[in-house]
């Protein structure tokens, strides 16, 4: 009998985001489960799930699996066949450095700050705060320059070739690319361009781009 998989995750989470292309990706059919996490009703049911009450979790029958990055080395293993990690030393070690770029310096500025200040709260009816959002621009140079460099050099984020790499990054630059001044900011960035481009234009990017319209704070990973 088949074990049940099963997403549970919040629908505008870059995160979520992440699992839900990377299961596309993988080819791999799924029950997806929309939880808020900022609601009690919300953490009621998350902290059965991960104990510090945050998204996304995976389950696959009785496994549990918490933390992105895990998570996507699981889809990849389980249901991709290994085909989104590199075989070779060092495109593995760019695909583990752009996480951990994205992880600790990109999710900030790129989503928190530009995407939020500008496109986000907006939508809530929010006012725009230009200096928080010029505080994001600035700090998420240094993170664009390092991922340029990486994709410029051509061992990940290639067109060619889909890894983990690209479904971590994905949902943070698609979030910054909504706002006008992000969208101009990265098209100083040729190389991460073109790779933004060609993944914007995958089916699986298109099938799995949440809806947005809920106040989204709070991020994990």
């Amino acid at each position: 009998m088949a074990q049940v998989l099963r997403l549970t995750g919040y629908g505008p989470s870059v995160y979520t985001w992440a699992a839900r292309l990377a299961l596309a990706e993988a080819g791999a059919a799924f029950d997806f489960v929309d939880v808020d996490p900022f609601a009690e009703a919300g953490q009621a049911q998350l902290i059965p799930l991960h104990p510090f009450g945050r998204v996304p979790v995976l389950e696959h029958g009785a496994f549990r699996l918490w933390e992105t990055a895990a998570i996507l080395d699981y889809v990849d293993a389980e249901f991709a066949g290994g085909q989104m990690t590199p075989g070779t030393a060092r495109p593995r070690a760019r695909m583990r450095q752009v996480i951990g770029i994205v992880d600790a310096y990109g999710y900030w500025p790129l989503v928190r700050q530009v995407f939020s200040q500008r496109v986000f709260g907006p939508l809530q009816g929010e006012a725009a705060d230009e200096a928080e959002i010029a505080a994001g621009l600035d700090r998420a140079g240094p993170v664009l320059t390092a991922l340029e460099a990486i994709a410029a050099e051509g061992l990940v984020l290639n067109p060619g070739r889909v890894t983990l790499a690209d479904c971590h990054l994905l949902p943070m630059l698609a979030y910054f690319a909504q706002a006008p001044d992000g969208a101009e900011t990265l098209g100083a960035y040729p190389a991460l361009g073109a790779w933004y481009a060609a993944m914007e234009a995958r089916r699986t990017v298109r099938d799995t781009m949440p809806a947005l319209g809920v106040e989204m704070t709070g991020e994990t990973g």
